[in-house]
């Protein structure tokens, strides 16, 4: 059992990991002035995803995953999205739950796990409120969800204790939005948070006991819309802006060296990523 020094220390982490996340909320002198939701979740982007590493597995999240996999166990991908995660360990996978937040993705999922000889149970829900429906698994996967956690304490222990042999997490080294702050200094003046880090996560996982592994690696860049239009109609409404502003959006980030023919997601930030592993407890 921790002391107390220790225990106040981790506290403090959970709480810093929170606070920064609460600094990402849009003012709301911007926000009620918008009629369209800046909370866009491009679905395009995780089906592009989860197709393009069905073609081509690999790095190492995958090798992670597949090595704790050995011959063959079960998996629960968390925030499973279209499958990106799971669905490349498909031969080895003998039964695969799959939760989401958003049924449309977890019914794009269970497409493409069919003709892969998968049939997934597919949970709706958030976690760990969605815990108590899903089974243990051998291996848990959870790729780009945990910056969309403030309360990390209750969500990593329900991982944890969900599954036998290893938890896998992607993370994005910097917050999914903070490549979008310098259009947001430009078309409003404000300035956004950079935190938390993959970094402040890690140190929260030690505080909390788990014998932490982690690999920083680069993932290649990879056309994540079929249009630059796409992404600009998409990066205005994350920005607040209205329509008319489509133009001066692209500009933007044209001139900031996106490339039309390779139009990446800027709400889910990055290329420098870290894969982060520790044992289960169930």
């Amino acid at each position: 059992m921790r002391n107390v020094k220790e225990i106040m220390s981790t506290t403090e982490l959970l709480r810093a990991w929170a606070d920064d996340l609460a600094a990402w909320r849009i003012p709301e002198s911007i926000l009620s002035s918008t009629v369209e939701s800046p909370w866009v979740l491009p679905e395009e982007v995780f089906a592009r995803r989860a197709d393009r590493y069905l073609a081509e597995p690999g790095g190492p999240s995958y090798e992670c995953a597949l090595e704790a996999l050995g011959h063959g166990g079960s998996v629960l991908d968390l925030g499973a999205g279209g499958g990106a995660a799971s669905l490349p360990l498909a031969s080895r996978i003998t039964t695969l739950t799959a939760v989401d937040s958003h049924q449309p993705l977890l019914d794009d999922l269970v497409r493409r796990a069919t003709p892969l000889g998968l049939s997934p149970m597919v949970i709706c829900g958030t976690w760990p409120e969605a815990a108590a429906k899903a089974p243990k698994a051998d291996v848990v996967l959870c790729h780009h969800v945990i910056y969309n956690v403030a309360d990390l304490e209750p969500f990593i222990a329900a991982l944890t204790r969900h599954a036998r042999r290893r938890v896998v997490v992607e993370i994005t080294v910097r917050h999914p939005l903070a490549d979008l702050n310098p259009y947001w200094k430009q078309f409003h003046g404000l300035d956004r948070p950079e935190g938390p880090t993959a970094e402040q996560l890690i140190e929260i996982l030690g505080a909390l006991g788990l014998h932490v592994k982690a690999e920083h690696w680069t993932r290649p860049a990879m056309a994540e819309y079929g249009s630059f239009a796409t992404l600009v109609d998409v990066t205005r409404r994350r920005l607040c802006l209205p329509p008319e502003r489509r133009g001066d959006v692209a500009t933007a980030l044209l001139n900031a060296g996106v490339a039309e023919d390779c139009p990446p997601d800027l709400g889910s930030s990055g290329r420098e990523l870290v894969t982060l592993w520790w044992p289960g407890e169930a």
